[in-house]
């Protein structure tokens, strides 16, 4: 019977447990999209905590694709040092650290970026003004600038990549019959929506080589009207598993998806965990590929129960790291106590507010 603590592996790469800290936004990037000091301690914080596999922060891979300030970014050969710095100190801990590779697409801040947001389609023509509506050439370049970020990732000392395709970030928007009306090769059935995302995999994987782990964030359903259903989801992760991808993570929801976002609040049963679990037993029955499951994991025994019932292969779990960076190794040693995350999102207010990411209530009590 597989274990949580047993070692495993993905293309190659030995991990300790099957724990994995989800990427996010942390807010801790220098304006340029390097990594801070604090950045890197956080990181370094989770690998000494022994967390299997640390994804770090959502990436940008060109300036126009930045989503958020403060965000980090992987667009330019000059962020390869500073991230050398930050994989490093993971490996020095004995971690294992993959990045992941976005484009925010019609989520882009025009702000920081001083450019237009690049939208599959403009789903409103009166908002034409907005945004710039991609043509076949600019997709091409897209799939090429995601190959250049692998790249980066690579010569930075990054032990693999995950391609973003969740969320409503632009490989999910070009999925997304609500954000995706194209007439061309990259609109319509699915077989054309899906096509900008197998390219990208495919030139990724040959900038990198079969050698070095390729996971994709991919949502289960978009929960929007019109959006991504799970049928076709399915389909898509068949495609993604022959076209060589290593391991999904299955997610849901996007921006735009009200209560149905990726991030929940109140998280406070076991009942309520693990909120993706129908969606991600789907996958893991219809792919031979290993899956990972996120979205409120809070306790070990769910964890435990759900590997059990081969669900998921992996869980994935991002705001109870932030309030305790070592919960992993506290399970490992025995305290089966439930995460103390309270699920209120306050770290991520923080985060907004530009003071990096942390926990709000581990701060409070620190000041008491």
């Amino acid at each position: 019977m597989p274990m949580l603590f047993e070692a495993t592996r993905i293309n190659g790469l030995e991990l300790e447990n099957r724990f994995v800290r989800s990427a996010t936004w942390e807010g801790m990037a220098f304006e340029n999209g390097a990594p801070t000091p604090a950045l890197i301690d956080l990181m370094t914080a989770l690998a000494a905590g022994r967390v299997g596999l640390i994804i770090s922060s959502h990436a940008y891979i060109t300036r126009q694709g930045q989503a958020s300030p403060l965000q980090t970014g992987i667009y330019h050969d000059d962020l390869i040092p500073p991230l050398r710095a930050m994989t490093e100190a993971v490996h020095a801990r004995r971690g294992r650290i993959v990045v992941q590779l976005a484009h925010a697409g019609r989520f882009a801040n025009q702000q920081m970026t001083g450019q237009p947001p690049l939208a599959l389609s403009l789903k409103d023509p009166s908002q034409s003004q907005k945004f710039q509506e991609a043509t076949e050439e600019d997709l091409k370049q897209l799939s090429a600038d995601f190959a250049a970020a692998a790249r980066r990732a690579k010569a930075a000392g990054f032990d693999g990549v995950q391609l973003h395709a969740a969320h409503g970030y632009l490989l999910s928007q070009s999925l997304s019959p609500a954000f995706n009306q194209r007439k061309d090769n990259y609109g319509g059935r699915l077989e054309n929506r899906v096509r900008l995302l197998l390219e990208t995999v495919s030139v990724v994987r040959e900038e990198v080589g079969r050698n070095f782990p390729l996971l994709v964030k991919l949502n289960s359903a978009d929960f929007v009207e019109n959006g991504l259903v799970l049928e076709e989801s399915l389909q898509v992760g068949r495609w993604l598993q022959t076209a060589g991808v290593d391991v999904i993570e299955v997610s849901g929801g996007t921006i735009a998806s009200g209560e149905m976002s990726p991030v929940r609040k109140g998280i406070n049963t076991e009942e309520k965990e693990a909120y993706f679990r129908q969606a991600t037993k789907r996958f893991k029955e219809a792919l031979q590929i290993p899956i990972i499951l996120v979205g409120g994991i809070r306790s070990l025994a769910v964890a435990e129960e759900l590997l059990e019932e081969e669900v998921a292969d992996y869980f994935s779990l991002a705001r109870p790291l932030i309030r305790e960076p070592n919960l992993i190794q506290r399970w490992a040693e025995g305290d089966r106590r439930k995460a103390r995350c309270l699920s209120d999102n306050l770290c991520h207010d923080a985060a907004r507010a530009g003071e990096g990411l942390y926990c709000v209530i581990e701060r409070r009590k620190e000041r008491q």
